[in-house]
């Protein structure tokens, strides 16, 4: 008998999806945005959406469960670290005074072994919170090369790197998860 997890999805129509067509929140019917920015939030949207997919359905210890040793990342510790990056990245882009780290920076996100129901909902509200913060700044900008904060930085380069982290650690979860139940797909 072996510890590891048999592959499988709940997509019926294509075996490689999460989900099907018909089920998945990111689907648009073929709509695209219009517009550099408008695509921009788009990916980073649905980028949100895809991290948050591949926690679904867990529970709190799987959520937390370190998937891949020695690395201490988790799933929970995935959703964590983004909430920490999200802040950071409106602390670079505002003149006020930098918020303070929400688990003790960005690296010690992932410094958590177990979780309950009440943990997990207060990490998840912490990301739905710094998201919106960060969302709500960055939209105050309609010029992409508006540069913001003491760095200097370009909404441009912001709303890329924003879309490069999400999409490196959807990776991550793909991994994550993969090890915990053996669900796969996009």
């Amino acid at each position: 008998m072996s510890d590891i997890p048999n592959r499988w999805t709940k997509a019926t129509v294509y075996p490689d999806m999460w989900v099907d067509p018909a089920e998945d929140p990111r689907n648009t019917d073929g709509t695209s945005p219009d517009g550099e920015a408008e695509t921009q939030l788009d990916y980073i949207h649905d980028y949100r959406i895809t991290l948050r997919m591949k926690c679904e359905g867990l529970e709190p210890d799987q959520l937390a469960e370190r998937s891949v040793p020695p690395s201490t990342m988790s799933l929970l510790g995935l959703l964590r670290h983004m909430a920490e990056v999200e802040l950071d990245w409106c602390n670079w882009i505002t003149d006020d005074t930098p918020r303070p780290s929400l688990y003790g920076g960005l690296d010690a996100a992932f410094d958590i072994e177990t979780a309950d129901a009440q943990t997990v909902a207060a990490v998840i509200a912490d990301l739905e919170r710094e998201q919106a913060r960060t969302d709500a700044e960055v939209a105050r900008y309609e010029d992409l090369g508006t540069r913001l904060g003491d760095s200097q930085i370009a909404v441009r380069e912001l709303q890329i790197h924003r879309i490069e982290e999400y999409a490196r650690h959807c990776g991550h979860a793909d991994l994550l998860r993969e090890c915990l139940d053996g669900r796969t797909g996009q």
